[in-house]
């Protein structure tokens, strides 16, 4: 039985709690003075930790994989990231992230939107948040764009379609359909028609509601077809040296166009590198996606410094979950949730820091665990976001941005 002193001290507790989340947001909006940008590098079908951020060589655990030192003292990476382990220095990394999710489509949604599936409501991803509390005046291109994504779990949810994420199969090429058919006397002449027919429905505000918002995505799709912004997506105006820096593949593409997003105005970039499902010859494909992600992510880190935009992006990069410390028939890892990787940067986050441990057998649980509503609760406090304000859905239900803390330890330092 709780007594009236018990109750009043975890109610102080809480309010306490509630406080520190509210203030700890507040400093990360107004350190800087500018919005944050996100970017999320989403290693489709789960990295493993032993092979990326948190390599056990010489354990039973550890298998073939050499472990190779960083910029940053005490901390070390796989062989096949030496590119970000000069960058070591500039990064968080949290090794003890565990989820209640092992499957890949649960763990896909619960690690992009901070919640467990339900049957009664989707959830906006983080970049959708991003992008509906960030807004960018004068910006004609989607807030949202999501590079190489092939899965479901880009959807703005209850947030609805004005903050879905605008996809890009190939970073390489221009989006299809931004250039219109027809002259532009033509599609001049298409619109009035348009207008025209609208009108015969009455005024703007007594159309039905679904008109009103065709009318209006019309209207973007049209301002965006006609705006010089669209540059962003043309890589060829960038260097031969800077291509290849990048590394011309479709994930490097990806994370060249999300550099030049950002600079234009989008508040939230996903670029996706899938390959990580690594059931069978996992150390085969650790070193083949490692030495694409080395390439593409350090290029990224290191022109957003250059061109002054890593304090006000964060960029994350991890997958729906980690790979198992034991090593099966196949020379594979199977799916493990109970203690992995995720790396950030920029933000003004401290830089060269871990959080978490994990065991070098393989038996215990990880120390210092980083539940998934804690992490994106802590994402969203970095982009200035408090993870404690409500939405209320299209039903009438209120719903947090997250159900998680943010890590206090971690943001109280903040640059």
């Amino acid at each position: 039985m709780m007594t009236r002193r018990t109750f009043l001290r975890s109610t102080s507790m809480a309010l306490l709690g509630s406080a520190a989340s509210h203030a700890i947001a507040q400093a990360a909006i107004d350190g800087v003075g500018r919005p944050k940008s996100f970017v999320l590098i989403w290693l489709n079908g789960g990295p493993s930790q032993l092979e990326t951020f948190d390599p056990h060589a010489g354990t039973t655990i550890g298998g073939p994989t050499r472990a190779i030192e960083t910029s940053a003292k005490g901390i070390v990476f796989a062989e096949h990231l030496p590119r970000l382990a000069e960058l070591a220095h500039k990064m968080t990394i949290l090794r003890s992230v565990v989820s209640k999710e092992g499957d890949h489509s649960r763990g896909q949604y619960h690690l992009r939107t901070g919640f467990r599936p339900e049957p009664s409501v989707f959830h906006p991803t983080l970049g959708a948040i991003a992008a509906k509390e960030l807004p960018v005046v004068g910006l004609d291109l989607p807030p949202y764009i999501s590079i190489n994504t092939n899965d479901n779990y880009t959807d703005a949810g209850y947030l609805g379609a004005d903050f879905q994420a605008y996809r890009i199969d190939d970073p390489a090429r221009p989006p299809r359909n931004l250039r219109s058919p027809v002259a532009d006397e033509r599609l001049n002449h298409r619109r009035q028609m348009l207008d025209i027919l609208e009108a015969r429905h009455g005024r703007p505000n007594e159309l039905p509601e679904a008109v009103r918002r065709a009318h209006q995505q019309t209207d973007r799709a049209l301002r965006m077809m006609g705006s010089s912004q669209q540059s962003a997506f043309d890589l060829s105006s960038e260097s031969a040296l800077t291509r290849d820096t990048y590394g011309r593949d479709p994930f490097g593409n990806g994370c060249l166009a999300a550099r030049r997003l950002l600079e234009t105005g989008v508040r939230a970039v996903e670029v996706t590198l899938g390959g990580w499902d690594t059931h069978a010859t996992n150390f085969d494909a650790h070193a083949r996606q490692g030495t694409i992600l080395d390439r593409g992510l350090s290029a990224m880190l290191k022109d957003l410094e250059d061109r002054e935009l890593d304090r006000d992006t964060l960029v994350v990069c991890g997958g729906e979950f980690g790979r198992t410390p034991e090593i099966n028939g196949l020379d594979g890892r199977d799916h493990w949730p109970y203690g992995f990787s995720v790396m950030l940067a920029g933000a003004g986050l401290p830089a060269g820091v871990v959080l978490g441990q994990t065991d070098p057998q393989g038996g215990k649980n990880p120390v210092d665990p980083i539940t998934v509503p804690d992490l994106t609760a802590t994402i969203l406090t970095l982009l200035g976001i408090h993870p404690e304000k409500e939405f209320i859905t299209p039903g009438g239900r209120p719903i947090k941005r997250s159900d998680g803390k943010p890590i206090e330890r971690l943001l109280s330092s903040l640059t």
